[in-house]
């Protein structure tokens, strides 16, 4: 039987992607209690500052703040404890070997719902500059400026 898992997403991290380049991604499940997961489905997450970083063979991701849940009770976690990151051990090697070169980390770009299990999309990413932001602005506002001349002809350029 084929299923199509759907996917839902739950958070993004739209700050990691203005501030560093992402080189490839990945994906990786996340290892989580119960009362962390009905916060997530009410919303309550937030993935900026974050990062990811192996210990000992396993992938840890730091600063992911997960709301305590509103109904829960002694059962809540702490919200910013480390979440372990579940991929296959050949991966995770792969992912050591990389970012032990210079400038390379691990970034959650999002988290979402595949099916009824939980994601998240790892960047393997490189820093940007300062000017590496300006010329990515300048770069959205002239395709902002060149949409909105080509709307206002009807879609023909003509000077």
């Amino acid at each position: 039987m084929n299923e199509k898992k759907t996917q839902k997403i739950i958070a993004d991290n739209r700050k990691a992607r203005h501030d560093y380049f992402v080189i490839e991604s990945f994906e990786a499940g996340i290892e989580l209690f119960g009362t962390e997961v009905k916060s997530l489905r009410a919303g309550g997450v937030n993935l900026k500052d974050s990062y990811c970083e192996t210990d000992g063979g396993e992938l840890f991701a730091h600063g992911i703040h997960i709301s305590p849940y509103d109904h829960g009770n002694i059962f809540n976690r702490d919200p910013l404890r480390p979440k372990r990151l579940l991929m296959h051990k050949r991966e995770i090697m792969r992912l050591t070997g990389l970012v032990s070169r210079e400038g390379y980390t691990l970034i959650p770009l999002s988290l979402y719902f595949k099916g009824s299990y939980v994601k998240m999309a790892l960047g393997l990413c490189k820093g940007k500059k300062l000017y590496d932001k300006r010329d990515d602005i300048a770069k959205r506002d002239a395709d902002r400026i060149i949409e909105r001349r080509m709307k206002d002809r009807g879609g023909k350029y003509d000077d």
